[in-house]
Formats: C-alpha cells, structure tokens, sequence
C-alpha cells in the first residue's frame, strides 16, 4: 500500500483515505518525489518533468 503524503507543521499528513484500524502500527519508507530527487540533474522546469511523469504514467507515451 503506498500513498501521497504531505509534511506541515512537522506531522505528515497522508492525502487521501488510508485503509488502516484505528491503533494499527505501519512503517513509513520516505521518499521524495522524482522531481525534488531530479531537480538540477536535468535541464528541466518542475512542471515540465510533472507533465512527463504524468504522460508515462497513464500511457500518453
């Protein structure tokens, strides 16, 4: 199970419903978006890789 998640005010805050009982225990993996993992790398505005990864992702490609 994987979900978006938003950091504010240090608490992260899933975007969405989770499917979990209220005390159930989870572990987290971080990670960043490929964006924020690829910025500077290459030559390419956030929206630009955002509107690829969106394209490849629901098969425009």
């Amino acid at each position: 199970m994987g979900t978006k998640t938003i950091y504010e005010e240090g608490i992260l805050k899933p975007i969405g419903k989770l499917n979990l009982k209220e005390g159930e225990e989870v572990e987290i993996e971080l990670k960043k978006s490929i964006t924020e993992r690829t910025f500077g790398v290459i030559p390419l505005e956030h929206d630009e890789i955002e509107g690829i990864i969106e394209d490849t992702e629901y098969g425009s490609w």
